[in-house]
């Protein structure tokens, strides 16, 4: 399986530079994964394909500002630093840029509150930084820090909470989980009113989301891990669903690949919390989800991999052509698909 079969024509006029200004307002690309029959609908439409006792997943994390422009102590030279993981002990793992100008014990001064030491330097950008501060970590990062937009966002975000979900609390993630950025709390309110159960898990996004696959075989790729954690609550309902018969449906990869990977651990949903780097490509057996909101991903990415092991690789390849043929809008801040 080669990553260059993973690959699409995207005009990149079709790349969202902005969110739309009502959040349920995107389009919807309904996919029949069994079929392939497409239809076209607007995402507020989404309650219309959900059924009473079905159980929608989203992933509750929050993002981080965690984008900081300092100068390193000796030189003024500029750094930017990019925090992607907290390790614990005000120590962070983070991408630094430019890489090189960032050893062992290099200090970056972002303002009078804050500095960051080089504590390890490992490979491709990767370095971990403890972090110097007075004061509230977060409130510094909060007055500080910008959103970590994806590099081809290229506009500048003008109101931060459109980065982030309604229902973001966990704080920890470098990256939105995007296919909940379409719900308003409106639109939960009539989904919960409609007998449909709302239950939450977390998953920190992390590294994964700003590596591409750089190997030429799709199996040789090494994701990145990330934390995870779901509650005993949570677990109940969802046995329970399974028990039942009724659906499990993943808002975005994230929550997919969290679910999947407690399946393949215990073979049923459990309170646990923990690590994944699971990699989903086809060929994948899907034990924990029935149906997907996901957004339109980037060609040749381990996501455009994730959904063509759900659809099939031929449903998902002509569901974006039919996508780029109408012109729908792309990536973080575009537009969503159904696939049910």
């Amino acid at each position: 399986m080669r990553t260059d079969d993973f690959d699409y024509y995207l005009p990149e006029e079709l790349i969202a530079q902005t969110p739309l200004e009502k959040r349920d307002n995107s389009r919807l690309l309904v996919l029949d994964k069994k079929t392939g029959e497409i239809k076209h609908e607007v995402f507020s439409n989404i309650i219309d394909y959900l059924n009473e006792g079905d159980v929608l997943v989203v992933n509750n994390t929050k993002v981080l500002p965690a984008r900081l422009i300092g100068t390193k102590e000796e030189t003024n030279a500029v750094i930017e630093v990019l925090m992607l993981k907290d390790l614990g002990d005000n120590t962070w793992e983070c991408l630094s840029k430019p890489a090189k100008r960032v050893k062992e014990g290099t200090i970056i001064k972002f303002s009078d509150l804050l500095k960051a030491e080089c504590v390890y330097v490992g490979e491709d950008g990767i370095r971990h930084f403890k972090f110097i501060y007075d004061g509230i970590f977060y409130e510094i990062l909060d007055k500080l820090g910008e959103m970590p937009l994806p590099p081809y966002i290229h506009e500048k975000l003008k109101d931060k909470d459109r980065y982030q979900t309604v229902y973001a609390k966990e704080v920890g993630s470098a990256a939105a989980p995007t296919a909940g950025l379409h719900f308003t709390k409106e639109l939960l309110d009539k989904i919960k009113e409609k007998g449909i159960i709302l239950e939450e898990i977390t998953l920190h996004v992390g590294l994964g989301t700003f590596r591409p696959v750089s190997v030429d075989d799709v199996t040789k790729h090494k994701m990145h891990s990330e934390f995870y954690s779901m509650s005993r609550e949570t677990a109940d309902v969802l046995n329970k669903a399974k028990k039942d018969g009724r659906r499990i449906i993943s808002v975005g990869t994230t929550t997919t690949r969290t679910l999947e990977t407690i399946m393949s651990l215990y073979n049923e949903f459990k309170e646990c919390s923990g690590y994944t780097d699971i990699f989903i490509y086809p060929g994948f057996t899907f034990k924990a989800i029935d149906a997907l909101i996901t957004n339109f991903h980037l060609p040749k990415s381990t996501l455009v991999m994730l959904v063509s092991a759900f659809a099939t690789k031929e449903h998902i390849m002509n569901a974006y052509k039919e996508a780029v043929d109408n012109k729908y809008r792309f990536f973080s801040f575009g537009d969503a698909m159904f696939i049910k």
